[in-house]
């Protein structure tokens, strides 16, 4: 079964939110971490090395977004790359595990609108610092832990 968000809100404003709340701090790092993945084809590749393919499809297609758990997040990329991501924006690499859980879904949903990775790393940079602002208070405490 498909799952909205991790944290019961809307995906579409979570995303919206985090970047709205954080800047160019969660907006560079996403791509940064993306970029250092291999962009979205090779991020999904590497999900499905680890057995998560289906997770990374259900991303790229068209239709709901499956939800992915911190440890699985965690398990694909790494801790180095999380410890990155965690730094620029001043959280610890749990929370960044946690936060990338309710992100990459629909980061990467946004980044392949016709259903395919050809073409997604093209819009990177543009498409995660340029989001419009989202619903305010969606994190709840995601950061405050």
């Amino acid at each position: 079964m498909l799952s909205a968000s991790p944290l019961g809100g809307n995906e579409m404003g979570l995303l919206d939110s985090v970047l709205n709340g954080l800047g160019d701090d969660a907006a560079g790092g996403l791509s940064d971490l993306l970029k250092g993945q291999g962009g979205v084809a090779g991020l999904a590749e590497k999900f499905g090395q680890n057995g998560l393919g289906d997770l990374a499809a259900s991303w790229i297609g068209k239709g709901g977004n499956a939800a992915i758990s911190p440890e699985q997040i965690a398990a694909v990329i790494g801790s180095g790359p999380i410890a990155d991501f965690a730094k620029k924006l001043g959280i610890s690499p749990e929370q960044a595990s946690e936060t990338l859980a309710g992100l990459l879904p629909e980061a990467i949903d946004r980044l392949t609108p016709n259903g395919s990775a050809e073409g997604a790393d093209d819009m990177l940079g543009g498409l995660l610092e340029n989001l419009p602002g989202g619903i305010g208070g969606a994190l709840g405490g995601l950061f405050k832990r």
